[in-house]
């Protein structure tokens, strides 16, 4: 071990009845707290940005392929399935999943209300993943290649506005281009979701793609797009070009984030709240081990006298109460990371801070923990904590090795 950490640790261990005790042990609570506070923070953040994607996702995938023509009304243009990348495309690195759907605005009628909603048609193929646990009543229904099932699934929003239950029926009518008269299809109920996500779940009804290719007069062979569900969202843009160089000329896709990029920049703007939060921890953190060093310093001054009487320089010196500060850091750490991993997995097992999800889009606080989050936090507070630390210990240099020795 060399001589300044020796000194250093020296002093850590002796450091027990002085003045000086009570500030370090400020110091090391506002690393402690500070590391803490940041951990819990991103930790949310990070957790409701993808909480709230998933959700999104969910809906739509996270690239859709379909057609030049379709617009806004919701009225899919037709597509042939028999398509060279389906379903082949899903042996692409990256791509887990591709299935077909189709949507058709539609007007659910009871004998009280009227509502209007997208009926968004599903295949055999369709992934079940994300609807598994948001179903809060009933079950999803099945789709088979041959016979059309009449099962829908709604959700808990609808189901309310309307008074509708599972088991029940109700009457949707379509309107086509050029008809006079509405189409009317009878469904029935055979579950009620609930996502959290308002402006989805208000909209959305899920039922056979069957009844959209009837109702648009298509044949079985046509759809209206594809969804593609990918393994890494961070390459969610990388494997957007190479979706697009895969297709034909008179298709086109779009990943979720532009298809709603105002929830994504919202989401996005969240990082901005965190970055504040980590700027005036790691601040306050900072300047805690200036006053605790500056003091400890000023304590130690008979000792600095001797140091440099026995020939050491005074980068030597300086050395010795960055290396007792950072002993400090790392034990105010240390509790940080313990306080914030113990909040993070209370939260994570027992729900205990709940929310308005009609606000915030889900029901308790999220938490995301991401190993490599922390690792950079902690490295973060280190690096910073020491550069700031060498300012203060220029004071060694000022000290004199006979005066700090005659007036110890």
């Amino acid at each position: 071990m060399k001589t300044e950490f020796f000194i250093a640790n020296r002093i850590t261990s002796k450091n027990k009845a002085n003045f000086s005790r009570p500030i370090i042990r400020i110091a090391m609570l506002s690393i402690a707290l500070g590391v803490a506070v940041m951990i819990v923070s991103v930790a949310i953040v990070t957790g409701f940005q993808k909480e709230i994607r998933n959700k999104v996702i969910g809906f739509g995938g996270h690239i859709s392929i379909t057609g030049f023509n379709d617009n806004i009304s919701m009225e899919s243009t037709p597509l042939s399935i028999n398509q060279p990348f389906y379903p082949s495309i899903t042996n692409q690195k990256g791509i887990t999943h591709i299935q077909v759907f189709a949507t058709k605005a539609g007007i659910i009628k009871t004998d009280e209300d009227i509502q209007g909603v997208v009926l968004k048609g599903i295949g055999p193929d369709y992934n079940w993943t994300f609807f598994k646990d948001k179903i809060i009543k009933g079950k999803p229904f099945l789709i088979s290649d041959t016979g059309k099932t009449n099962d829908i699934i709604l959700s808990e929003y609808l189901a309310s506005q309307l008074k509708l239950d599972t088991g029940m029926h109700l009457l949707m009518y379509f309107i086509n281009e050029g008809q006079t008269q509405p189409s009317l299809r009878k469904f029935n109920i055979c579950g009620i979701y609930n996502t959290g996500l308002e402006e989805f779940d208000k909209m959305y009804v899920l039922g056979d793609i069957k009844h959209i290719q009837r109702l648009n007069n298509w044949d079985s062979s046509q759809v209206g797009g594809f969804e593609i569900i990918i393994e890494d969202f961070s390459k969610l843009e990388e494997i957007t070009e190479q979706v697009y160089t895969s297709i034909d000329y008179n298709l086109t896709c779009a990943n979720i984030r532009e298809q709603y990029p105002q929830i994504f920049d919202w989401l996005e703007f969240q990082d901005v709240n965190v970055t504040i939060i980590i700027i005036m921890m790691v601040l306050v953190a900072a300047i805690n081990m200036v006053s605790a060093l500056l003091i400890l310093i000023i304590e130690k001054t008979s000792l600095i006298g001797i140091l440099k009487a026995l020939g050491m320089r005074n980068w030597g010196v300086r050395k010795v109460f960055i290396a007792n500060a950072f002993y400090l850091i790392l034990r105010g750490l240390f509790w940080g990371n313990i306080i914030a991993l113990i909040f993070c997995l209370i939260q994570m097992h027992f729900g205990i801070i709940k929310l308005d999800p009609a606000s915030y889009y889900v029901r308790e606080v999220p938490i995301n923990l991401d190993v490599l989050n922390i690792l950079l936090i902690n490295f973060g507070t280190i690096v910073v904590c020491l550069l700031v630390l060498i300012i203060p210990t220029y004071v060694v240099t000022r000290i004199s090795p006979v005066k700090a020795i005659r007036f110890s």
